[in-house]
């Protein structure tokens, strides 16, 4: 008889209740009570929509939190209906401003998560200086995706009298949008998502073009055996990347080996570990593409206590180009995320605005640039 039982759930069994904290219970206990990245566990507990994941990870998340004691107002609020504006959880006046006619100075830019990474600091910046340089102030709101919350900060917003709405996620992903987006009468920019209708100009980074690039720079080096270390597997990010990845080895006609990739979290830790176990393969990798620095992090660390030398023995690519990477020693080589540039895209588009949700708009996708540094190597062909 075969064995049908789920090794998830099974693994979930026999992990060890977890410890609670002695202060304050925070996301990055329960990530890692529940062995997931603090990103999974912000998305649960905020009950985040367009967000696919397992119930199985969902299940996990919840009982971590549980165990751990949990009870910020997110974690309780999974039940709550979504508030709309006109809604009786929200208290508010509908907006009733003016229709667009024109930027009048002041520009809204709501952000669900400022402070996981620091994309969102990047593309923040990249607005304002283009909101500057045209005169015009930038205010920001972060927003948690917060059913309750959110549409509250949109309305602070509107009340400052914004004349247009910048609308990001941290996480590049396809979303649903609000029907207070819709319902807003002044233009509505997306960042870093999109939505299925097409409603609202978008823009997001090329990340297979991106992946794609990162693996054809080892190829161009000689490298055949080429590994990656990718992130969660229902971020789109993490789907594009390795897509980007495999088009490249079938483009030099390189066979695609599932040994050479391992499902990581985005963590160092997670990077660390991933690296250990392709070292242990019989036939080695040459390179290893990271599919993001801080993953290179734990591969650099796995890499030297193994006794190797990069990239005399072993190359290694990153992404994000976060500032880390300049520094590590060999200094890294690693995709930029255009965000600077995303936000920039998103001002100029209000130059000669159209009507909110009226048409479609394409999806606008910015290069991601290969950096050149020190941790790549030819390998002589043999």
């Amino acid at each position: 008889m075969s064995d049908t039982r789920d090794p998830a759930i099974e693994t979930a069994k026999r992990r060890k209740a977890p410890a609670k904290p002695k202060g304050r219970v925070t996301m990055t206990d329960i990530a890692r009570a529940a062995g997931c990245s603090q990103a999974t566990v912000s998305f649960v507990l905020n009950n985040s929509p367009g967000i696919k994941l397992s119930r199985q990870t969902r299940e996990r998340v919840i009982e971590a939190a549980r165990a751990l004691g949990y009870s910020a107002p997110a974690f309780s609020a999974l039940q709550k209906p979504v508030a709309t504006f006109g809604s009786p959880a929200f208290d508010g006046p509908a907006f009733d401003g003016p229709a667009f006619d024109g930027l009048d100075g002041v520009i809204g830019f709501a952000v669900d998560q400022l402070a996981t990474s620091p994309e969102a600091v990047v593309a923040i910046e990249g607005a304002r200086q283009a909101s500057w340089n045209a005169g015009n102030v930038l205010l920001v709101a972060q927003t948690m995706g917060d059913a309750v919350m959110e549409p509250r900060a949109i309305q602070a917003l509107t009340r400052r009298g914004i004349s247009a709405l910048i609308y990001m996620t941290i996480f590049t992903r396809e979303i649903t949008a609000p029907d207070f987006l819709y319902s807003l009468d002044i233009p509505v920019i997306l960042l870093n998502c999109y939505t299925a209708d097409y409603a609202f100009p978008a823009v997001v980074p090329s990340e297979i073009a991106g992946g794609q690039s990162s693996t054809r720079h080892l190829v161009s080096h000689g490298h055949r055996r080429i590994a990656t270390i990718t992130g969660e597997p229902w971020m789109q990010a993490a789907q594009d990347r390795l897509k980007g990845y495999r088009r490249a080895l079938a483009t030099a006609d390189i066979p695609f080996d599932p040994d050479l990739v391992v499902e990581g979290d985005w963590s160092a830790s997670a990077g660390y570990a991933a690296t250990v176990k392709l070292l242990a393969l019989k036939d080695r990798p040459t390179a290893i593409f990271c599919q993001n620095d801080r993953t290179a992090i734990g591969c650099y660390e796995a890499l030297k206590e193994a006794g190797l030398h990069i990239p005399q023995d072993i190359s290694v690519v990153g992404y994000d180009d976060e500032e880390i990477a300049r520094h590590l020693f060999p200094p890294l080589t690693t995709s930029i995320l255009p965000h600077m540039a995303m936000g920039q895209w998103a001002i100029e588009q209000l130059e000669a605005p159209t009507a909110p949700g009226r048409g479609r708009y394409p999806i606008t996708k910015l290069e991601c640039p290969l950096v050149e540094r020190e941790s790549v190597r030819a390998v002589k062909a043999g």
